[in-house]
């Protein structure tokens, strides 16, 4: 992790995200490997040594403890003078936007305002990296979208280093700087959001991860100009990247479902490839269209939907196309992690 960031571990359950978390907290031992926090060996160091905050789904307020105190805990833990302990228990509840609520009991409080009681006593005492499994994950939605936006920007205020853990896909893209996906306890991927919605480098990653059209390719010889891809029934795909396979090698061609467009006559693209409309479906801001193309691969195609709306019947024949900076090519057998 580099410091200061706000590095999200994604997954589906049973991907091994929260057994890592744990592992560096202290709490589960790993089966190999090392662990280094700030640059020092922490494999074997017991909990209270790594200098690690932790926030959990259940919250673990203590009940009999007034906000405040709850608070106050860690740095009386640390035997900080009571007038600091004044002094940044208020300004950490003045950041979290609850200062009213010092005096009261945990039970007396929200679910959404315990959360924030609980990432206040995190940041009270400055540790160097905060560990979050699924704060947030016991709120409904509505106050979900609240806490991602500011935990996101208390992160940006703090300057504290963050891992997080989470099986929502929204979320990690909403508050990360970089995403750690996992699956199966592998590494699939690491980067930014927009690096891997826009450049996933394996199937699972560009499935888990949003919606993908997966067209199969083959390696073949472009006219004279070196590799290219090519579909059953011989339309080229064309790649912005330089094909580094061998000749007869079997690719994934990814596509977003938001990059096809339908063509209108005459206009031209990159790619371009006939079909027929199957479905249909209006959702209120975009058309979701489901198409068989001429090879009959079955493609989805997303528009962004307009007061004069188009009409796609079933059975009407269309032409979808994409930019080539908007695919992605991957081997075929590429579906396993880093």
């Amino acid at each position: 992790m580099k410091e200061g960031e706000f590095l999200t571990l994604l997954g589906p359950s049973g991907s091994g995200k929260t057994t890592l978390l744990m592992a560096i907290a202290g709490l589960n031992p790993p089966d190999s490997g090392e662990i280094w926090i700030d640059g020092k060996l922490a494999t074997y160091l017991p909990p209270f040594q790594r200098d690690l905050g932790m926030v959990f789904q259940s919250y673990a307020l203590f009940p009999h403890m007034t906000i405040f105190d709850n608070v106050a805990f860690p740095l009386r833990m640390r035997k900080v003078s009571e007038n600091a302990i004044r002094q940044r228990v208020e300004q950490v509840l003045q950041t979290v936007q609850l200062p009213h609520v010092a005096r009261r009991f945990p039970r007396e409080l929200s679910g959404g305002q315990q959360q924030r009681i609980a990432l206040a006593r995190c940041f009270v005492y400055g540790p160097s990296i905060i560990l979050m499994d699924e704060p947030l994950g016991a709120l409904d939605k509505k106050m979900r979208d609240a806490l991602q936006l500011e935990i996101k920007h208390l992160h940006e205020n703090m300057g504290t280093t963050v891992l997080y853990v989470t099986h929502d896909q929204e979320e990690a893209m909403v508050m990360s700087d970089r995403i750690c996906l996992m699956n199966n306890a592998r590494i699939e991927q690491i980067g930014t959001p927009d690096e891997i919605y826009f450049r996933p480098r394996t199937v699972f990653a560009a499935n888990f991860l949003g919606e993908s059209n997966l067209l199969d390719a083959v390696v073949a010889e472009s006219g004279g100009n070196g590799p290219g891809l090519f579909l059953a029934g011989g339309d080229e795909i064309r790649v912005a990247a330089h094909i580094d396979a061998r000749w007869g090698a079997r690719m994934t061609v990814i596509v977003r479902p938001e990059c096809m467009r339908v063509m209108a006559d005459g206009e031209h693209e990159d790619n371009v490839m006939g079909g027929v409309v199957i479905d249909s479906v209006f959702t209120g801001s975009v058309t979701k269209l489901y198409i068989e193309l001429d090879n009959g691969a079955a493609v989805k195609a997303i528009q962004l939907t307009t007061e004069r709306k188009q009409v796609f019947d079933r059975g009407r024949p269309v032409r979808v196309g994409w930019r080539r900076d908007q695919t992605v090519a991957i081997p075929a057998d590429d579906a396993e992690g880093l």
